[in-house]
Order: structure tokens, then sequence, then C-alpha cells
């Protein structure tokens, strides 16, 4: 079973790119993040016209994250336990939602009830519980939206430890845009970041707490390359990118991981995303 993270950054703008990927990739799952649409304005018919079951979640112009899958899609949730909200007024007693997180089962047993009966997919009798995540941005160190942005983490993780915790046999998986830049290596220049955002200590701990947690970060063993370049200042052609997406697996999840792949030829050419997909095999 392979299962893809790309933040597409607008899905309306990009849906021929993305149909592309699906079908040279031989994707199952694709995890996707910067919708930039609400729901009703997702082009899931596209999606389902080749196979696919659609969640997607999206609240207006802004984030929005999806799951596509054709083996099997159940127990959709638009955010999970614990999850912050965001305001700008620091008085709010409950700062609303944004559309950053959607949850769903995917594969396994699945699988198997959507071909009838017949598994097509080496995914397991368990179904996978995959988590797209948009990570917030932080804007600036200092600034209220970054003491979101490591709120979110911490309560991500600790959801993430509640699902370990009450079962060690745990298929799942924490993918997308984690807007974080776990090392010095994952960026072709730090001091070239104004103010260092991205790879702060606070932010940087928050990232690595994943492990304490239970899960494991399953593509840097396999894969070396950037995930993301800016449009400007001719980034890409300089190869100056920086590395921000990432897929978290649960130890028994991560012991299935066979290969890990970034397709760094998707920045390429008009229309391209700024950032690429990251492909990860399950065996």
């Amino acid at each position: 079973m392979k299962i893809a993270t790309w933040n597409v950054n607008s899905i309306r703008a990009r849906l021929d790119r993305v149909l592309a990927v699906l079908e040279r990739h031989d994707i199952d799952v694709l995890a996707i993040q910067e919708l930039k649409c609400a729901t009703a304005k997702f082009p899931a018919a596209a999606f389902e016209e080749r196979g696919y079951q659609v969640a997607a979640h999206g609240l207006n112009q802004w984030n929005g994250v999806a799951i596509i899958s054709r083996v099997g899609l159940a127990q959709v949730r638009t955010e999970f336990p614990g999850q912050p909200g965001f305001s700008k007024d620091p008085d709010a007693e409950q700062p609303p939602l944004e559309a950053r997180a959607i949850g769903a089962l995917v594969g396994g047993e699945l699988a198997a009830e959507q071909h009838g009966g017949i598994a097509q997919h080496s995914a397991g009798a368990t179904p996978l519980e995959l988590w797209s995540v948009y990570v917030p941005n932080g804007r600036a160190v200092g600034d209220s939206h970054y003491h979101y942005k490591l709120e979110f983490l911490a309560k991500l993780r600790e959801y993430a430890a509640s699902v370990i915790a009450r079962d060690t046999a745990a298929q799942l998986a924490l993918v997308g845009d984690w807007n974080v830049i776990p090392t010095d290596s994952d960026v072709w220049d730090p001091d070239a970041i104004e103010g260092h955002l991205y790879m702060t200590p606070p932010e940087r701990e928050a990232f690595f707490a994943f492990e304490t947690a239970g899960l494991t970060e399953v593509t840097r063993p396999r894969v070396t390359n950037y995930t993301f370049w800016d449009y400007q200042r001719l980034h890409f052609p300089r190869n100056e990118g920086m590395r921000i997406d990432y897929v978290y697996a649960s130890e028994a999840l991560a012991q299935r991981v066979h290969t890990a792949q970034i397709d760094r030829d998707e920045r390429k050419g008009k229309g391209a995303s700024d950032h690429v997909p990251v492909i990860v095999e399950l065996a």
C-alpha cells in the first residue's frame, strides 16, 4: 500500500497535477494539506470517478485538509481530541478551530470490503488510522500564532501518545506539512530564515517529542531531499529549499515501511505547488 502526503497549495488550482501524481505513483491513499477551499467546493467527483473515496475539511480560502483513499475510508474526524483553536483576540475564551487536521481509517479490512471481500492491497488486517495535518506556520517567533503552533503540536502528541498507550500494536500515522525544520541540514541556509522561525529550540523540541510518544519519523532514514522551495528569488532552480513534510508512524506501522520517496520533479514546470509529494510504501 502506498501512502503519500502533499501540501498542494490550492486543490482546485492543481487538480490536474494531483490526478497525475496519483496515476504516476499508483497511490492508494493521499493526505492533502492547504486545500484553500471550503468542503463544498472540493472537486471530489474527479477523484471518485477514479475509484477513490474522499474526506475533505475546509472552512474558507485558507488552510484545509483532506484524505482520499481507494482502500476504504471510515470513521472520519475533522479534529483530534484537544485540538486548539486560534484567534487574534488574546482574551477569546473559545478560539475557533481551523481546518488543520482530518483523520480516518484506511486499508486493512476496509480494503477487502471495498473490493468485494478480496484484499487487493497488502494492507494487513487492521485498518490504519491516518491523520493529515497542517501544522500552523507560527508567523514570527513570539507571535500569538507561534504559541498556537506549539500548543497544536503538544496536543497532537498527547493524542498520539494516548492511542499508543491503549494499544502498542496501533497502526497510526501522522502525515503532512509540519512547518518545522528539525535540523540545520534540513534547510539550505539556516541563517537565511528570518528570525529562525521553524527551527527554534521550542519548535524542534515539539517535533522530536513525538518520538517519546512512541512514534518514528520514517522518511529520513530512507530518502534525502527538500520538500519545499519558495516561489521567490529562484529558490527552486538554486535548490534553496527546506524539508518540512514528514511521516510519523507508530512502532508497529514503522516496521511495515518498505520504501520512502520525495518526488522532487513535481516542483518543476508551470503551476507547481511549492511543496512536493512525500510517498511511503508499506510492505
